[in-house]
């Protein structure tokens, strides 16, 4: 025979039981990114000596390389670094050289080089530029997805100068992962391809 003192036991540890079975419990959260922080852009003219262009670049980026490129036409390349943003703006400058079939092909090049990112973007959108004044005359492309290049650009004045920027992240593709940082250095790819000046 179940003593009254042992039921009521029972009933206490079932109570005290049912009461701690009702606290939240954890579950595991999904996957996110962090959010990432960056500094305003401080844009000042870079008047690099040899170049026959001049830009405006945003202080962030800490590292700029150039080099002569060995080409049928003179060609500068120009890389603006930005470590902490693991990515960097790609400029190469070629001269027109008063050749109408030269710009045709730097115009082909330039745009057959978006066209092959087209496998792996969602989509490309294309932002036509046009400043008479400083006769700069070109096209902006936007690439979605995880395409290798987030962002490229053609600039020219139509008879010299041929400008063609691209950015690229050292990491592996991910959309979603480098979607902050390649919305920040678009706007200083887009800075770069408006404020160009040629020197003659």
């Amino acid at each position: 025979m179940i003593k009254k003192s042992s039921v009521l036991y029972l009933s206490l540890i079932a109570i005290v039981a049912l009461f701690s079975s009702c606290e939240d419990n954890t579950t595991p959260k999904p996957n996110a990114y962090l959010r990432l922080e960056y500094p305003e852009a401080n844009y000042k003219t870079e008047d690099i000596t040899k170049m026959p262009f001049t830009f405006d670049r945003n202080g962030l980026g800490e590292n700029l390389r150039t080099k002569t490129l060995k080409a049928e036409t003179t060609s500068y390349g120009v890389t603006v670094e930005y470590p902490k943003l693991k990515g960097s703006i790609y400029l190469t400058y070629k001269a027109v050289e008063n050749s109408p079939e030269h710009l045709r092909t730097f115009l082909r090049d330039a745009q057959n080089f978006t066209q092959e990112h087209t496998q792996k973007a969602d989509e490309i959108v294309e932002q036509p530029y046009i400043n008479s004044e400083r006769k700069v005359y070109g096209m902006f492309y936007e690439v979605g997805g995880n395409a290798a290049s987030q962002s490229q650009f053609y600039v020219t004045d139509s008879i010299k100068h041929f400008l063609v920027g691209s950015l690229y992240f050292y990491a592996k593709p991910n959309y979603d992962s480098i979607l902050p940082a390649a919305d920040y250095l678009q706007k200083d790819i887009k800075q770069i391809m408006e404020s160009v000046k040629w020197k003659n």
